[in-house]
C-alpha cells in the first residue's frame, strides 16, 4: 500500500480531524473550485451547500478556470460559476469521512470549521483511442487527490 502525506502540517491532534480521497475520478479543476468554495465554512453549512450544488440549486464560483463559463445570478462578487455535480458528490463523501473522524475523536461537530480543503492532480491513466485508417490517439485521464481538515473552535 502506498504511503501518502497531507499538504497541511503542524495540526493540533486534539482539536483537528482530517480525511482524504485519493485517486478520485473527477476533474481536478472542478474539485479545486469546490474546495475553494467550502473552505472556512462550518461542517453542516458545507454539507448543505454541496447538497444544493448536487441538486443544481446553488452554483460554485469559478475563479481560476473560468474561460467561456456562463454568469450566474446567485453569485455576488464573482459572476462566473458552474454546477460541478460529480466533483461535489465525491467531496461530500470526503466531508462525511472527516465528520466521522471528528466524531470519533470526540470533537463537537457544531463547532467544527473547515480550515483546509485542497485538491490537486494525481496519477495519469493512459489509454489509446482508435481512429480512422488504423491510427490511434492517446487518451489520458487525470485522477484527483482531495484533502479536508477541520478544527474545533
Amino acid at each position: 500500500m502506498a504511503r501518502f502525506g497531507y499538504s497541511i502540517i503542524k495540526l493540533d491532534p486534539d482539536k483537528t480531524a482530517k480525511a482524504s480521497g485519493r485517486e478520485l475520478d473527477i476533474s481536478h479543476k472542478h474539485a479545486r473550485e469546490v474546495c475553494k468554495a467550502i473552505k472556512g465554512m462550518l461542517l453542516d453549512e458545507a454539507k448543505t451547500y454541496l447538497e444544493d450544488v448536487i441538486a443544481m440549486k446553488r452554483s460554485v464560483p469559478f475563479r481560476r478556470f473560468k474561460k467561456k463559463v456562463g454568469h450566474r445570478n446567485d453569485l455576488q462578487g464573482f459572476a462566473t460559476g458552474r454546477y460541478p455535480v460529480k466533483a461535489a458528490k465525491y467531496i461530500l463523501e470526503v466531508l462525511k469521512n472527516v465528520e466521522n473522524n471528528a466524531e470519533f475523536k470526540g470533537l463537537e461537530l457544531d463547532r467544527c470549521v473547515i480550515i483546509h480543503a485542497a485538491a490537486y492532480p494525481g496519477r495519469k491513466v493512459k489509454n489509446i483511442f482508435p481512429r480512422a485508417f488504423g491510427r490511434s490517439s492517446p487518451k489520458v485521464n487525470t485522477l484527483t487527490h482531495v484533502e479536508i481538515a477541520v478544527e474545533e473552535l
